[in-house]
C-alpha cells in the first residue's frame, strides 16, 4: 500500500470539487482530488457529433455570482466565455397548445393569456398584504397568497420545472428560492423588494475591479466541458485520481486517511488534515463509517429529481422559429415533457447551417415514471411531443438520451435538519467539509461560490 502526504483531499471531481482543487492548489495548498468515473467534470459533459455540439447534463449555467464571473475571467484564455444572444431573453411557456412568452414589460403583462383577469388586478394589493408567519411556507402556497393561482401555474411553476424539476408543494421557499423568500421579510413584498433592490443597485456602484454580475445567460466556446477541462489542466494530472474504487476516509487522531484503490488492485492511503466531500447525501454512509448512522440518515435521505436529458439535432429546421431560451411546460398543461431549450439559438457553432439543436427535459419529481420507459418507448414519447409543441414532423438527424436518477438535489422541508446535520458533524470532526449541492445551491454560480468560501474558510486558518 502506498501511503501519500497531502493537505488537503477533496472527493468528487464535478465542477465544485474541480473549483475547490482549483483555488486551494493556487494559494500553494498540496491537493488531491478522487474521482470514481474515469473522466472529471461530473454531470457537465459537451460531446461534439457532426456538425452538433450538445451537452448531456446543465445546458447552461448563469452570472449570478461575483465568484463564477471572476472565475470564468481567470480560466481565459483556455476557456472563453460565451454569453447567450440577446433572444434568449424571451421565454416561452405552454399553455392551451401553444406557446406564449413570459410577459417583459406592463403592457404585455396585461395582455398574456397566462394568468387570469382576477390574478392580473389582484397584483395591484400585493405590496399591501400581510407577510406570512409561517417559516417553512412553501414556494407554491407563498406565490399563491400573494400573488395567486394563475402566476403559480403558468410563471413559478415552469421555472421551478426548468430550475429543479421539482414541485412547488414540496419545495421550501427560504430553502430553495432564498432570494424571493427575503423580499417579503426584508421589504414587505415581491413589488415593493424588488423596487427597493434596484434603487439599492443604483446608489452602490460597482468599482471598476469589481466582477460584473450580469446575470446573463452564458456557456464556453465549445461547450461546458471546457470549464472542468480547464480547471483539470490548472490543478495538474498529477493532483487528480480518477477511476477510483472503494474510497473510504478514517478518522483519525492528527486529521484523515483517506484510502482507495485503483482498476490494477493498488491500494492507496492519503494522509491529510482537510477531506472535502462534494458528492451526493446518498453516497456519503459509505465513505464516511466513522460517522454515527444516526447523523447521516437525513444526509443520505436527501430527495433527488430524477431526470432525462436528450440532445435532439435537426440538420434542416422545419418546425417553429426559435427565437428564444426555450420553452417550458406548466404542470397543468399535462404534458410529459418539461421544457425544450434551443441552443443552437442562442449559441454559435451548436448545429449545422439551417439546422437546429433541442435539449429536452422529461421526468422530475411529478413524472418519475418516465426513467422507467426502455430507450424505444422514450424516443416515440420525445417524437410525439416534439410533433406537437415545436411543430416538427420530421425525424431527427441526432437523438442521445441521457439518464440521471439522482439529478436535482431538492430543497424540500427536510432541508433545514439537512444543513443542522451537516454543521454538527463538521463541528464534531474538525476538517471534514460536506460541500456539494446538499447545501448552499444546485446552481453552477451556487457550486463555484461555495467553493471559493470553502477556501477562503480553509486558507485564513
Amino acid at each position: 500500500m502506498k501511503t501519500i502526504q497531502k493537505d488537503v483531499v477533496v472527493i468528487g471531481a464535478g465542477l465544485t470539487g474541480l473549483s475547490l482543487a482549483y483555488y486551494l492548489s493556487k494559494a500553494g495548498k498540496n491537493v488531491l482530488v478522487l474521482e470514481q468515473n474515469s473522466r472529471v467534470g461530473g454531470v457537465i459533459r459537451t460531446i461534439t457529433d457532426g456538425d452538433f455540439t450538445y451537452e448531456t447534463g446543465p445546458s447552461t449555467g448563469v452570472l449570478a455570482t461575483a465568484e463564477i464571473v471572476s472565475l470564468l475571467d481567470e480560466l481565459k484564455p483556455d476557456c472563453e466565455l460565451l454569453v447567450a444572444d440577446k433572444s434568449a431573453q424571451k421565454r416561452y411557456i405552454w399553455k392551451k397548445n401553444r406557446w406564449h412568452a413570459l410577459p417583459s414589460g406592463l403592457l404585455s403583462a396585461v395582455g398574456t393569456p397566462l394568468f387570469s383577469w382576477y390574478d392580473k388586478f389582484r397584483i395591484l394589493g400585493e405590496p399591501f398584504r400581510p407577510k406570512g408567519g409561517y417559516p417553512d411556507e412553501s414556494i407554491a402556497e407563498l406565490v399563491k397568497r400573494r400573488l395567486g393561482k394563475s402566476f403559480l401555474d403558468y410563471a413559478v411553476d415552469p421555472f421551478l420545472s426548468g430550475v429543479y424539476a421539482g414541485d412547488p408543494a414540496t419545495l421550501i421557499t427560504r430553502h430553495a428560492l432564498p432570494k424571493l423568500y427575503a423580499l417579503e421579510v426584508l421589504y414587505g413584498g415581491f413589488i415593493r423588494g424588488t423596487i427597493a433592490k434596484r434603487k439599492e443597485a443604483k446608489q452602490n456602484t460597482s468599482s471598476a475591479n469589481e466582477p460584473k454580475v450580469t446575470r446573463e445567460v452564458f456557456s464556453t466556446n465549445g461547450g461546458l466541458q471546457q470549464i472542468v477541462d480547464t480547471l483539470a489542466t490548472r490543478i495538474g494530472d498529477k493532483n487528480i485520481e480518477l477511476e477510483c474504487k472503494d474510497v473510504e476516509i478514517q478518522h483519525e487522531m492528527n486529521g484523515f486517511k483517506t484510502i482507495f484503490q485503483k482498476e490494477n488492485n493498488n491500494h492507496f492511503e492519503i494522509l491529510s488534515t482537510h477531506v472535502i466531500t462534494t458528492i451526493g447525501g446518498y453516497q456519503l454512509p459509505a465513505i464516511l463509517p466513522f460517522v454515527a448512522a444516526d447523523l447521516l440518515q437525513s444526509l443520505s435521505d436527501t430527495t433527488y429529481s430524477p431526470v432525462i436529458n436528450t440532445a435532439v439535432g435537426y440538420n434542416k429546421w422545419t418546425g417553429i422559429k426559435l427565437d428564444a431560451f426555450g420553452g417550458l411546460v406548466a404542470s397543468k398543461e399535462n404534458r410529459k415533457v418539461l421544457g425544450v431549450l434551443f441552443p443552437s439559438a442562442i449559441f454559435i457553432r451548436r448545429a449545422p447551417v439551417g439546422g437546429a439543436l433541442l435539449s429536452v427535459f422529461w421526468g422530475g419529481m411529478k413524472q418519475k415514471e418516465l426513467l422507467e420507459l426502455t430507450n424505444e418507448a422514450l424516443t416515440n414519447v420525445i417524437l410525439d411531443e416534439l410533433r406537437i409543441t415545436m411543430q416538427v414532423e420530421s425525424k431527427p438527424d441526432l437523438l442521445r438520451i441521457n439518464r440521471y436518477q439522482y439529478a436535482i438535489a431538492q430543497y424540500d422541508i427536510k432541508s433545514e435538519l439537512r444543513f443542522k446535520t451537516i454543521a454538527e458533524i463538521e463541528k464534531k470532526f474538525k476538517g471534514l467539509i460536506l460541500a456539494g449541492s446538499i447545501r448552499d445551491g444546485i446552481g453552477m454560480a451556487d457550486r463555484v461560490k461555495q467553493a471559493f468560501q470553502i477556501s477562503q474558510q480553509i486558507l485564513i486558518k
